[in-house]
């Protein structure tokens, strides 16, 4: 008759110790999750006779977090979207409770962000933020920081080196893209149109540094402006793409920074006896009828649903960790929309 496994049989499988396993068994001291999964396998590797009571060992209460979330533009797709996403992946959350608190900041008025940021710094144990790279926001979050809650800049970087981290897309890789696809379509050479805001948000300077790059290098044949604005609205970046389509050299552009439904409604306006190469970003209900009636080119998006993700997990792990020596930076693969796959 075979001998019957030991608890020592049993520890020797897992590779852990006899003190751990009695443990495990008897909910004397707490086990890690990936220690406890190990002498479960190994129970069941060598028919270990108590593998009910592994199977249904007791789990320790997961820890509750309160997390902040600094939004932009409420009345957008794209921010409601955004919004719906962190609650749903902050609720499927396993390794922990989450409460989501989500606020939309009425400007981008440094003081109003601030004013958001100490508000949730009383409440929430991390918070994640759509903010420009101001002095006096990098202070704020700098604050923060001090008193153990961690900021993630969203989307767009700020607060380098003060900041927990980075999450959001690889904007100079987004522009680069973007001027990419640009040469390949446009179907004679002239002049390209970079529309930017005026404003310390670095996904827009980055995008416009990406795109102007590769012009520079690979398609020297076009020849590139600028378009500032000074705030990102839908009115202003109307008016700004109107004024551009005026110019009879005009082979299109890219909306690296303002207010995409705006482009898009007076590309539809002025541009419909033209062949104007059109590229945004982010995929919403309106740049999605764009591409679907060939009004713009590519739309370049944000994969909402995995930066989710990817994010609360971060804050979870800062919360538990502490703020890191060296903040770190996230980049998620953006997705591309074309007229043939929406």
């Amino acid at each position: 008759m075979a001998k019957r496994p030991t608890i020592a049989d049993l520890a020797r499988e897992a590779g852990v110790s006899v003190a751990t396993v009695d443990r495990l068994l008897n909910a004397r001291l707490p086990v890690r999750d990936q220690t406890a999964l190990r002498v479960y396998k190994a129970a069941e590797t060598i028919g270990y006779h108590r593998v009910g009571l592994v199977e249904r060992r007791p789990q320790p209460n997961p820890p509750r977090y309160r997390l902040g979330f600094i939004l932009r533009k409420p009345a957008q797709h794209f921010y409601q979207e955004f919004a719906r996403e962190v609650e749903a992946a902050v609720n499927a959350a396993q390794a922990f409770h989450g409460t989501s608190r989500i606020e939309f900041a009425p400007s981008d008025v440094p003081g109003d962000l601030i004013a958001l940021l100490q508000e949730l710094g009383g409440r929430c144990n991390a918070i994640a933020m759509v903010a420009p790279d101001h002095p006096t926001i990098t202070a704020a979050v700098e604050e923060l920081r001090a008193k153990g809650i961690p900021v993630f800049s969203l989307l767009s970087d700020f607060a380098a080196g003060v900041r927990e981290g980075y999450v959001g897309l690889n904007n100079r890789k987004v522009g680069r893209t973007a001027a990419w696809m640009f040469s390949k379509v446009a179907k004679r050479p002239g002049k390209v149109a970079v529309l930017a805001v005026n404003e310390r948000y670095q996904s827009h300077e980055l995008r416009e540094i990406g795109f102007r790059s590769y012009i520079r290098e690979n398609a020297p044949t076009f020849d590139l402006f600028d378009v500032f604005m000074d705030i990102e609205t839908r009115r202003m970046t109307y008016e700004a793409t109107r004024d551009v389509m005026r110019e009879p050299e005009l082979v299109g552009f890219y909306v690296a920074g303002g207010d995409m439904d705006g482009a898009i409604s007076a590309l539809r306006k002025e541009g419909e006896l033209r062949e104007i190469v059109a590229i945004v970003n982010e995929i919403t209900p309106q740049s999605r009828a764009a591409l679907a009636d060939g009004t713009i080119t590519m739309a370049v998006a944000t994969p909402l649903h995995r930066l989710c993700q990817e994010l609360t997990t971060l804050m979870a792990n800062a919360i538990e960790t502490g703020c890191a020596k060296t903040p770190g930076q996230t980049f998620l693969p953006f997705d591309i929309y074309l007229p043939e796959n929406i």
